[in-house]
């Protein structure tokens, strides 16, 4: 089949920005839709942590790739010199309890295959090629991250070149870089239906200003919104929940000076609860928590009930999660106090893994969604791989980036979820 003359995307957050440049950089007429304005949904409420330690090979090989397009960003995307730097890379440090430490319905022995897990995987890594990821003894940690406190610890991961991301200046930069390449970006412009030809095939999409945009490929890049969209499309129902999460702002001590602050690494404790510093002044703190599906809304993203914000008591989830990073890093204890909460959705999937690939049942349309929280560090590999689909009209099983060779079986749409994705905060 041809190439397609014209793209829809459909979302117009980090993935959407991302896959559109590079479909312009190919050569392909592409026209963005979005219902209210760039990087308001997900895209603008990211904890934007910035990982390759996965348990996924192909993930581990796509974020290898995503690591190097973004240390490149301000160049491929011609930003002023004082902006376009997308990736602080302080690091990633996973700790791991000791199996007599086990709490809170936890066992000895879960604790102990978490680490033989995480000893693995990193063997794994390495052999994918992150060379740089490390395992530390207690000591180590310790040495090294004065933060932390290594009594209670068996080990830890470290990565140098993990860290976070700054998803304002990707889809900003980004979006201003597509339109001057020719794309189109109509914002509060909502995808309300199809339109078919006699076949069944989705050929224009019909929008909430009542007009019609007419396409040769539609990609579904509205993530936590995406599983709503297919069927409206045309496209089969999607396992992908959006579930809600919050973050929150933790204000630094005296006893910190914000240099020291800005240098530690994201820290995970091995309950999963997890920091990182957001500038000198703050700590940006989250730990996923036990919730149902959510009914997806705009309004419903930013709404914080009473027990999860931080002004409501001691007993406000913000606080536990607070408490619960101090007991392994102490100099927490004497932070000032927790200072604001976000929140925004995960758009989560059965095995943790995205959906990419055209949709069974719809030839013309093709997803990029169900990140499961990693859609802002996963941006340029799955701009490249949904790219290359939409060019060959047609799903791929594996992309080479930078000769490394990517299976994307595990990621594809219509897949029979198996073994998850391990490492999931």
């Amino acid at each position: 089949m041809d190439r397609p003359q014209h793209v829809v995307v459909i979302g117009a957050g980090i993935t959407g920005a991302l896959t559109a440049h590079r479909l312009l950089d190919a050569g392909v007429a592409v026209t963005i839709l979005e219902a209210k304005e760039k990087g308001a949904g997900s895209s603008s409420r990211s904890a934007a942590c910035y990982r390759q330690q996965f348990s996924t090979p192909s993930t581990v090989a796509a974020m290898l790739y995503s690591t190097r397009a973004y240390t490149e960003f301000k160049e491929r995307f011609r930003c002023d010199p004082s902006t376009g730097d997308v990736l602080v890379q302080n690091g990633y440090l996973f700790l791991h309890d000791r199996p007599d430490f086990a709490s809170d319905g936890d066992t000895a022995a879960r604790r102990a295959e978490g680490w033989e897990a995480a000893r693995r995987n990193v063997v794994m890594q390495r052999e994918v090629g992150l060379e740089e990821v490390e395992l530390l003894a207690p000591e180590e940690v310790e040495e090294r991250f004065p933060h932390v406190a290594g009594d209670r610890l068996v080990g830890a991961t470290f990565c140098p070149t993990d860290g976070f991301l700054h998803p304002d200046i990707i889809y900003m930069e980004g979006f201003r870089r597509v339109v001057e390449l020719g794309g189109v970006l109509r914002q509060n412009e909502r995808v309300e239906s199809g339109v078919f030809d006699p076949a069944g095939r989705l050929v224009a999409v019909r929008t909430s200003k009542g007009e019609e945009v007419r396409g040769d490929v539609f990609i579904n890049a509205t993530n936590a919104w995406g599983a709503k969209l297919s069927p409206v499309l045309g496209g089969t129902e999607l396992p992908v929940a959006p579930i809600k999460r919050y973050l929150y702002f933790l204000q630094r001590g005296d006893g910190l000076s914000p240099e020291t602050l800005q240098s530690w690494p994201m820290t995970i404790t091995p309950s999963r609860a997890y920091c990182r510093p957001e500038n000198g002044e703050q700590l940006l703190l989250g730990w996923a928590h036990a919730t149902g599906g959510e009914d997806v809304s705009w309004d419903g993203q930013d709404a914080i009930e009473p027990e999860y914000f931080h002004k409501s008591g001691l007993d406000n989830y913000g606080y536990a999660v607070w408490m619960e990073l101090a007991e392994s890093l102490p100099a927490l204890e004497e932070f000032a106090g927790l200072d604001a909460t976000t929140s925004g959705y995960y758009a989560v999937t059965p095995d943790h893994n995205p959906f990419l690939g055209f949709d069974p049942a719809q030839p013309a349309l093709l997803h990029a969604l169900g990140f499961s929280g990693h859609g802002a560090m996963m941006g340029p590999f799955t701009a490249a791989a949904v790219a290359s689909m939409a060019l060959a009209r047609e799903t791929l099983t594996e992309i080479t980036l930078d000769g490394r060779r990517i299976d994307l079986r595990p990621l594809l749409v219509g897949r029979t979820p198996t073994k998850g994705e391990g490492m999931v905060i």
